[in-house]
């Protein structure tokens, strides 16, 4: 289970029955040993090259071939939500390196040019069929913790929209400047 720290709890005023709230601030879950580079360079897209290259490195020892695609920025519209997306980000950073990281958040705010890109992350619903039911389970007890009903979350049969609004899932396919970000801290 994961344990938001309080100062990223956003639920109350931000879910609602139709989901979570858009005010135009975005959020980002990352590890803290992507932090330097992430400040220096912003958020770029398939952004975890020590990741990638461990991926590539494997799929050639099993004869296999690794072909890289450019994966778009995922954002959220809940600090909640982005901590529990860098817990996981920490949890495959530590099945391969070797370190202390910590979950981080990032507050993304984007200039109004790059808020029209921001979009549903429909492509979510492979992620979700493969390793979802632990965020379901997440998320539904931010629902019920607010005292809401949990919308219906299969994600064979959900609209474009429920993938930003009740799952709080989102991306823009551009990079991110680094005078865009901001720190939360931990």
């Amino acid at each position: 289970m994961v344990k938001v720290p309080p100062h990223l709890q956003d639920v109350t005023g931000n879910l609602s029955e139709n989901g979570f709230a858009v005010t135009g601030t975005w959020y980002h879950g990352t590890s803290s040993a992507l932090l330097a580079s992430i400040q220096q360079e912003g958020l770029k897209r398939s952004g975890d090259k020590a990741l990638r290259q461990a991926a590539k490195k494997t799929m050639a020892t099993i004869g296999n071939s690794f072909k890289e695609t450019l994966e778009p920025v995922f954002l959220t519209q809940s600090k909640t939500l982005a901590y529990y997306w860098a817990t996981q980000t920490v949890l495959r950073r530590r099945a391969r390196f070797e370190g202390q990281e910590e979950p981080r958040v990032l507050a993304v705010r984007l200039p109004a040019a790059q808020q029209e890109k921001v979009r549903p992350d429909v492509g979510a619903a492979a992620m979700l069929m493969i390793a979802g039911d632990a965020f379901i389970e997440f998320l539904s007890g931010l629902y019920e913790g607010q005292g809401l009903p949990v919308p219906a979350l299969d994600s064979g049969n959900l609209d474009r929209l429920d993938y930003l609004n009740r799952l709080g899932m989102a991306y823009i396919d551009a990079d991110v400047e680094p005078h865009c970000l901001d720190v939360l801290l931990p």
